[in-house]
């Protein structure tokens, strides 16, 4: 009799932003790579969304593609692609040494590896590269080669993550699925797994199990 699973490796997905790595990256890519005076002359711009996130009247999920536009828009990627490699890097440099710990003890059991953020691919395509794992997140639109200030996908948070995990990945092919997050954007995300972990409210990570068919 033959098993039904053609595979039985293991999925495990983390969540960037507070979890893999501890800042606010999206934040952090702004400052590193636009002037503190095209900030705030185009901040300013959306200052009442700015100010309705921070009182908790705005959702994240809708001030980030807000705030991109406001930043980015009409962006030439030349501008950007000689910054982004010293981006990547400052922030692979400064990664949650524990979960990054984990990370790399699910490569080397021959997991898949994804990262599911909420960022943007403009600088997330080249940590993943460098990290060798995939990726799910926001994807930012361009029209040759300028940014046009909006997103091609909705807002990688909350179901988004679950849906956008699930369209790319057969999930009842792998033996165990794996979930890393920090916060409730996450929650979707962890609910598909067999092992979630919530960053600041589970102490132990998980065990990275045996490959092995479920039930034997």
């Amino acid at each position: 009799m033959y098993a039904t699973r053609k595979t039985y490796k293991n999925l495990a997905l983390f969540d960037f932003d507070g979890t893999l790595y501890p800042g606010d990256s999206f934040t952090g890519f702004i400052f590193y790579t636009r002037s503190k005076r095209h900030i705030i002359k185009n901040g300013l711009k959306i200052l009442p969304w700015i100010q309705a996130y921070y009182l908790k009247l705005y959702p994240a999920r809708s001030m980030r593609p807000k705030l991109f536009s406001a930043i980015f828009s009409q962006t030439t990627l030349s501008e950007l692609t000689p910054i982004i490699p010293d981006y990547a890097q400052y922030l692979i440099s400064r990664l949650d040494e524990k979960m990054y710990q984990q990370l790399l003890k699910h490569q080397q059991h021959g997991d898949d590896v994804v990262l599911v953020s909420a960022s943007i691919d403009l600088y997330l395509e080249t940590v993943c590269q460098l990290l060798n794992i995939d990726l799910i997140c926001s994807e930012t639109e361009r029209i040759g080669h300028t940014l046009t200030g909006k997103y091609n996908t909705p807002d990688c948070s909350e179901a988004q993550k679950s849906l956008r995990i699930q369209e790319r990945y057969s999930l009842e092919k792998y033996q165990y699925i794996y979930a890393y997050g920090n916060s409730e954007e996450d929650r979707a995300m962890l609910e598909l797994a067999d092992f979630p972990y919530m960053v600041g409210t589970d102490t132990q990570l998980p065990t990275v199990q045996s490959k092995i068919k479920r039930g034997a």
